[in-house]
């Protein structure tokens, strides 16, 4: 079974209900985000868990970078999408495709860096 090596930045609450799961899901979106968006590269993932989620006092100043295998039968079925500049890669899966999207997950969801934000008083 052929797998494809993708990227998941999240803040702690997200990363807390992974550990729930045994590091073997993603959890639920929230009815305000439809969409759930593994990225391609792991410099797009840092991007994201270090200057954004890190920077938000919602994630309590901290962001983290989730490494996961996928099915290469089940992903290569969704296009890659350019959020940004070039190497803003990542895939668009409906909320409601996040069943089987997990369901298509080969091993577990590590985590690979965690940033937290300095706060200066």
């Amino acid at each position: 079974m052929e797998t494809v090596t993708l990227y998941r930045p999240v803040g702690p609450k997200e990363l807390e209900l992974i550990k729930e799961s045994g590091f073997k899901a993603f959890p639920a979106r929230l009815p305000e985000q439809p969409i759930f968006y593994p990225v391609v590269n792991y410099e797009y993932a840092v991007q994201i868990a270090r200057d954004w989620n890190s920077d938000s006092e919602d994630n309590n100043f901290e962001g983290f970078v989730t490494k996961f295998e996928i099915k290469l039968d089940y992903i290569s079925g969704f296009e890659i999408r350019q959020a940004g500049n070039s190497t803003h890669l990542e895939y668009w899966i409906d909320s409601t495709e996040l069943d089987n999207f997990n369901k298509n997950i080969s091993g577990i969801i590590e985590v690979t860096d965690s940033f937290r934000h300095k706060i200066r008083i």
